[in-house]
């Protein structure tokens, strides 16, 4: 060969090499970029993995603007979005390790993901209910369900039984009274400060059907933020001990309260405890007395228990279920789509702005009887997975 010829085959074989490396730096530069943000990621010392995947994302080292890195940067936000769900149900077993502020920055990084109904999602977790609990024929005790003679557990105090006489089984519905079953649009409403200046009240009164818990105020300026719309309104007993003297003294102001939620069906958990009975029995006679138009019911006491069990499962080891708990799960099951308002075991709003317990008084509940944070990352799973949808801020007013 001449020696042209032999500096040519070689000027040839080093630009062969020349392109070979340029391929293979272009095609491995995502996989090297992935591959930098979990090894920052990992650097990031004390600060538990879950919390790490429900913050912001890493932030990418300084790159070259080409197409490659266009397009990887478009997805980061649905790729994030998608490890919220992961992060969640890690965070729901390790509640206790984060601050209000995690929580608070995890409910940020929520709002910034597009909120979609997923529909398989909805039905499997409807079935997974309907099975261990059964809303539909079980969670109200009625003539159906508890024929007389039953001795019947309570739910708590499960060593205490009660006899349903011909008495008790006259206060009680034929059947499951819910006749439009299932209902399209629901909105449970909780009874959070962040109700406050929402402007949430017209929007909630366009639900089919609204649930409320513990007999929350309802007229006047409040209305615009919470709606006055009641289908279904639950009633602690204690309530009645401690604002209505028992319905002694304070009867015509509980009379006249209970009149602001039209016909509503009035939900008592008379079978829980013990004490709980004479106090929900003692609603029902009084509004029937007055010919009330709201109906008495008493939630299942074994409802009750097979609805713990199903969320114990899930984490939540409480000593009882909120109220807000309890009537979102039937909720899922009654309706065919569920938005929750006023869920807001929080001090301050995700913008740092202080908010009272709940949107009428600043009241705490008892410590150590509900688990709120526990009991709130599932919600928030709920939200994330599509099942139901959380209101976190203002609504939208047309």
């Amino acid at each position: 060969m001449r020696p042209g010829g032999a500096l040519l085959a070689l000027l040839a074989g080093l630009l062969l090499l020349l392109l070979l490396r340029l391929l293979w730096s272009s095609t491995d530069a995502p996989a090297r970029s992935r591959l930098w943000v979990e090894e920052s990621r990992e650097a990031t010392h004390g600060t538990p993995a879950a919390l790490r995947t429900l913050r912001s994302p890493a932030t990418q080292p300084p790159r070259t603007m080409n197409s490659t890195y266009l397009n990887e940067k478009s997805l980061q936000p649905s790729e994030r979005c998608k490890n919220l769900q992961a992060g969640l149900e890690t965070l729901s077993n390790k509640t206790k390790k984060y601050s209000e502020d995690d929580y608070l920055q995890i409910i940020t990084n929520i709002q910034s993901c597009p909120w979609k109904r997923q529909a398989e999602e909805y039905e499997n977790f409807r079935a997974k209910l309907a099975s261990c609990c059964d809303a539909i024929q079980n969670f109200i005790v009625s003539q159906n369900n508890t024929p007389v003679g039953t001795n019947m557990s309570y739910e708590v105090e499960s060593k205490s039984e009660i006899q349903i006489r011909e008495n008790i089984f006259a206060m009680l519905p034929v059947s499951q009274p819910f006749v439009e079953y299932p209902y399209n649009q629901c909105a449970v409403v909780g009874n959070g400060g962040i109700l406050n200046q929402s402007l949430c009240g017209a929007e909630i009164d366009k639900s089919d059907f609204v649930f409320r818990c513990n007999i929350p105020p309802t007229t006047g300026n409040v209305s615009k933020d919470v709606g006055s719309k009641t289908n279904l309104v639950t009633l602690n007993p204690s309530i009645i001990r401690l604002r209505y003297g028992n319905l002694k003294e304070k009867k015509a102001m509980f009379l006249e309260d209970m009149a602001t939620y039209g016909d509503a069906f009035v939900l008592l958990p008379a079978f829980s405890f013990r004490a709980n009975t004479g106090a929900s029995f003692k609603v029902y006679s009084t509004l029937k007395e007055s010919k009330a138009r709201q109906k008495v019911l008493f939630f299942h006491p074994k409802y009750l228990k097979n609805l713990a069990l199903f969320w114990r499962t899930k984490g939540v080891t409480e000593y009882r279920l909120s109220s807000g708990l309890m009537i979102t799960s039937v909720a899922v099951e009654l309706c065919e789509s569920v938005k929750l308002y006023g869920f807001w075991p929080f001090s301050k709003t995700a913008e740092n702005t202080s908010v009272s317990h709940h949107y009428y008084d600043n009241h705490l509940p008892k410590r150590g009887f509900h688990e709120m944070p526990k009991e709130y990352s599932q919600i928030l799973q709920l939200h994330v997975k599509g099942i139901l949808k959380l209101q976190f801020s203002k609504c939208e007013v047309a």
